[in-house]
C-alpha cells in the first residue's frame, strides 16, 4: 500500500537521472508557442472532424452531433484551465501522469501513465485507419487504391485489414525519429491548409445549404432521433477529438487557444449535418460525400485534399507525445531505461518512438476506427478527470513531504536534530514568557477577555480553533466524498435499466455529498503551502472548487456513457498494466529507497550536505 501512495516531488524531472537523459529539456527547447499552436490545433480538426463525424451521426446523435461536440469541447476547456495551473507548477514531459504522481500517489500515475499510453497509440491508429477512404477518393473511388493498399476482409474473422494506415503510421514514425523541429515544420504547412479548407467547407456548405432548404433538418424524427442519451453517447465517443489538447500539454505548456477552433468545427457541423440526412452520411469521408451528393464533385476534391492533410497532421500530433510518456516513466522507474535513452544527434527518443510506431501500425492494420476512437475517449477523459482532482489536491492538501535519495541521510539527521532542538528551546522560551492581555486606550476589554467567564462562547472558540488544525483532513475528506458523489449520481443518471425510485434515491444520495462537499471546500481556507508549490508565479485555475468538480463531473459522465464494449477492452489494457506494474514498476521504482521528509526541511538538507561534501 506505501507504493500505490508514495508521491514524487514536483522538481523530480530536473532529478540527476533524468539530468543525464536530458530528454525533456531537449525535446521542449525546440518546441516555440507557434510550434505548439501547430501541435494543437493540428490534432484536433483531424479525425474528431473528418472521420467520426459519419459514424456518431449515423449511430448515436443524429443532426445534434453538433451538441455532442459542444459538450466535449465545454469538458474540454474546463479541463484547459486545470491543466494549465498544473503544467505551469509541475513542467514535465509526463502530463497527467505526471502531475498524478505528484499529488495522489504512484499507483494512480501509473494507471494514468498506463490510459495515456493508450489514448497515444490507439488515437494515431484510429485516425491512420481514416486516411486510406480518403486518399482512395482523391483517385475517383473507394476500389480505386491498388491491392496492396486497398482495404481487404479476412474470410471467416469478419476482420478489415488496412495495409495503407499501416504503412502512413510508418512513414510518420520514420519523420519523427529525424527530429521534433521537421516534423512541427510539416505539420504547420498542412495544419495551415486544413484550416483553409474547413473555412470553405462553411462558406460553400452554407451557401448550399441555404440553396437546397437544409434537408438534413426536416426529418420527421426530430433533432434527437436516438434520444438525448445517444447524444451523450456522441459526445463520449468524440471527445476523442480534443486529444490534441492533451498533446500539447505533455509538452509542459499550456498556451492553445482552445476556444477559436472550437467554434470552427461546430459551424463546420452545422453545416454539414444539414447538407445529408444523418442515415445518408458516408462513415467513411462524411463531409466530401455530402459535397458530392449535391453534385459538386470539384468541391469534394478540395474537401478531401484538406482531409487526407489534416489526418496526416492528426497522426503526428497523436504519435509524437508517446514516447515522452513512456520517457517520463522510465526517468520514475516504472518503465525499463530503454524507453529513457535518447539519440545524440537528432535529440529524439528513437527507440520509444519506433516502439510506438510499431504498435500504433499493427493496430491500425487490424481494428476500425469506432473501436479504436472509444478507447482514445476512455484515456483522455480518465486524464482530464484525474487532472481535475489533483487541482483541488494542490490547493486543499498540497503534499507536505517530498522524496529525498536515502543517500542524504546524514544531513537529514543533522536537519532533523537541529530542529528538535530549536523547537525545544522555543518552547521553554514560550513558557516563561507571559503575554500579556491587549486593550484599547479606553481600557474596553477584547474579545479574549470577554470570552472569560461565558463557558459557551470559549467552547466555540475552541471547536473553531479544532477544526482549523484539522483543516487538511476535513478538506481531504471531503475531495473523496466529492468524487464518491460524483460516481453516484453520473451512475445514476446513466444506468438504464434502474427503477425510478432507486434512480432517485441514488441521486438524493450523491447530490447531497457532492453539494456537501462543494460547500465545504468554499467555506474553508485554502492551504497556503500552494503559494510556495512547485514553481510560482504562473497561471492560477479561476473559481476554485466549482470549476474542477463541474469538470469532475462532466468528465465522468462521459466516461460512463461509453459502450460496454469500449470499457471492457479498456478493462484489458488496464488490468495488463496493473500486473506490469505489480512485477516490475513497484520493485524498480526510484521512489523504493526515498526517505520522506517535510517540504520545508528540504533546501536546508541538501544545503547541509552541499557544505559536509565542501568540508
Amino acid at each position: 500500500m506505501k507504493s500505490l501512495v508514495r508521491r514524487k516531488q514536483v522538481d523530480s524531472a530536473n532529478s540527476k537521472s533524468s539530468s543525464a537523459s536530458g530528454s525533456s529539456n531537449q525535446l521542449a527547447k525546440a518546441l516555440t508557442i507557434p510550434h505548439l499552436i501547430t501541435i494543437g490545433v493540428g490534432s484536433t480538426i483531424g479525425a474528431g472532424v473528418y472521420i467520426l463525424v459519419g459514424t456518431v451521426a449515423r449511430e448515436h446523435s443524429g443532426p445534434a452531433l453538433t451538441i455532442s461536440f459542444l459538450i466535449a469541447g465545454i469538458a474540454a476547456a474546463l479541463s484547459a484551465f486545470c491543466y494549465a495551473e498544473l503544467a505551469s507548477r509541475c513542467p514535465s514531459a509526463g502530463s497527467a501522469y505526471h502531475y498524478s504522481y505528484i499529488c495522489v500517489g504512484e499507483g494512480v500515475a501509473w494507471l494514468i501513465g498506463w490510459a495515456l499510453v493508450l489514448e497515444y497509440t490507439i488515437g494515431g491508429s484510429a485516425v491512420a485507419r481514416g486516411i486510406s477512404p480518403n486518399l482512395a477518393m482523391l483517385f475517383g473511388s473507394p476500389d480505386s487504391l491498388p491491392s496492396f493498399l486497398a482495404r481487404h476482409t479476412i474470410p471467416g474473422l469478419n476482420v478489415t485489414v488496412d495495409p495503407c494506415a499501416a504503412i502512413l503510421v510508418f512513414l510518420v514514425t520514420g519523420l519523427l525519429c529525424v527530429g521534433i523541429k521537421e516534423s512541427t515544420m510539416v505539420q504547420g504547412f498542412v495544419t495551415s491548409v486544413n484550416v483553409c479548407v474547413m473555412a470553405f467547407v462553411i462558406v460553400a456548405g452554407g451557401y448550399l445549404g441555404y440553396k437546397a432548404g437544409w434537408p438534413g433538418y426536416e426529418l420527421p424524427v426530430g433533432y434527437f432521433p436516438y434520444g438525448v442519451d445517444g447524444m451523450l453517447a456522441g459526445a463520449s465517443t468524440v471527445f476523442f477529438a480534443y486529444i490534441g489538447f492533451d498533446s500539447v500539454a505533455s509538452t509542459a505548456e499550456e498556451v492553445l487557444p482552445k476556444s477559436v477552433y472550437t467554434l470552427l468545427i461546430l459551424f463546420n457541423l452545422l453545416v454539414i449535418v444539414g447538407l445529408v440526412p444523418y442515415y445518408a452520411m458516408d462513415p467513411d469521408t462524411p463531409i466530401s460525400s455530402a459535397f458530392a451528393s449535391h453534385g459538386i464533385n470539384w468541391a469534394a476534391y478540395i474537401i478531401t485534399i484538406g482531409a487526407c492533410t489534416s489526418l496526416c497532421s492528426t497522426l503526428m500530433g497523436s504519435i509524437m507525445p508517446q514516447p515522452r510518456i513512456l520517457m517520463a516513466m522510465a526517468r520514475d522507474g516504472l518503465l525499463p531505461s530503454f524507453f529513457s535513452d535518447v539519440n545524440k544527434r537528432t535529440q529524439v527518443p528513437v527507440k520509444g518512438t519506433i516502439a510506438t510506431g510499431l504498435l500504433s501500425g499493427t493496430l491500425a492494420f487490424f481494428m476500425n476506427v469506432e473501436q479504436l476512437s472509444g478507447m482514445v475517449s476512455v484515456g483522455t477523459l480518465l486524464a482530464f478527470t484525474m487532472v481535475a482532482i489533483s487541482v483541488l489536491i494542490l490547493r486543499y492538501v498540497p503534499p507536505d513531504e517530498v522524496p529525498v535519495p536515502s543517500s542524504y541521510q546524514e544531513a537529514i539527521d543533522s536537519v532533523s536534530l537541529r530542529r528538535s532542538r530549536c523547537s525545544s528551546s522555543s518552547d521553554m522560551d514560550v513558557e516563561k514568557t507571559k503575554i500579556p492581555a491587549v486593550t484599547s486606550g479606553d481600557s474596553t476589554p477584547l474579545l479574549g477577555e470577554i470570552s472569560v467567564g461565558h463557558p459557551l462562547v470559549e467552547k466555540a472558540a475552541a471547536k473553531l480553533s479544532y477544526l482549523v488544525s484539522q483543516r487538511r483532513k476535513v478538506a481531504g475528506w471531503t475531495i473523496m466524498f466529492i468524487c464518491i458523489g460524483v460516481c453516484i449520481v453520473t451512475s445514476a443518471a446513466s444506468i438504464v435499466n434502474l427503477s425510478n425510485p432507486a434512480r432517485y434515491a441514488l441521486s438524493g444520495i450523491g447530490g447531497l455529498l457532492l453539494i456537501s462537499g462543494l460547500i465545504v471546500l468554499t467555506c474553508i481556507n485554502q492551504d497556503d503551502a500552494r503559494h510556495s508549490f512547485g514553481h510560482t508565479g504562473g497561471f492560477t485555475c479561476p473559481f476554485v472548487p466549482l470549476l474542477p468538480i463541474a469538470c469532475i463531473l462532466i468528465n465522468v459522465y462521459l466516461l460512463i456513457n461509453l459502450g460496454g464494449e469500449t470499457w471492457a477492452r479498456v478493462s484489458i489494457w488496464l488490468v495488463i498494466g496493473t500486473c506490469i506494474y505489480a512485477l516490475y514498476g513497484r520493485t524498480h521504482s526510484s521512489l523504493k529507497t526515498a526517505v520522506y521528509v517535510p517540504s520545508t526541511h528540504v533546501d536546508e538538507i541538501y544545503e547541509t550536505s552541499a557544505i559536509s561534501l565542501a568540508c
